[in-house]
């Protein structure tokens, strides 16, 4: 069985997210969306609300396993039987930390990284940048699922 993991912290989950899950999807037999913990920040939405909207929004690929991890993602690999990782690339200053990223588990434990480049639609795309634009009330709708959206909005009213 082919098995990936798509890792981030997807806070929240965006389209340019989606279309990599949806893409290894085709690839692999199994996807594992792997959800960070980083104790260190403080996110919009809780792990478990990642993960729950994560689940939301991959349900029709059918292959996608959502799950968090805390430490080295190598061990989440490792733990899992999964020899590969996706990322998807959005310019080339992605390229050289990701490369340092795949190159250091690689040497770490054999796991190989596959970088797809971003649909050019979602190129300039982060999370953190969703967060601001919605939080100014600008229209994000074009950037994150439906599900997403509605959550998004209800958050930020409570803050």
């Amino acid at each position: 069985m082919r098995r990936a993991v798509c890792p981030g912290s997807f806070d929240p989950i965006t389209n340019g997210h989606l279309d990599i899950i949806a893409r290894a999807s085709k690839l692999y037999d199994v996807v594992h969306v792997a959800v960070m913990i980083n104790q260190s920040k403080k996110g919009l939405f809780t792990v478990d609300e990642r993960i729950e909207l994560i689940r939301e929004v991959t349900a029709d690929l059918g292959n996608v396993v959502v799950e968090s991890f805390h430490g080295l993602l190598v061990d989440f690999c490792k733990q899992r039987d999964i020899p590969a990782i996706v990322k998807g690339l959005r310019a080339v200053s992605d390229f050289d930390y990701e490369l340092q990223m795949a190159q250091m588990n690689n040497g770490l434990s054999g796991v190989e990284t596959l970088f797809v480049p971003t649909n050019p639609t979602y190129s300039f795309l982060s999370s953190s940048l969703v967060k601001e634009v919605a939080a100014w009330g600008g229209d994000v709708s074009h950037l994150v699922p439906p599900q997403v959206l509605g959550r998004l909005g209800e958050r930020l009213r409570e803050r």
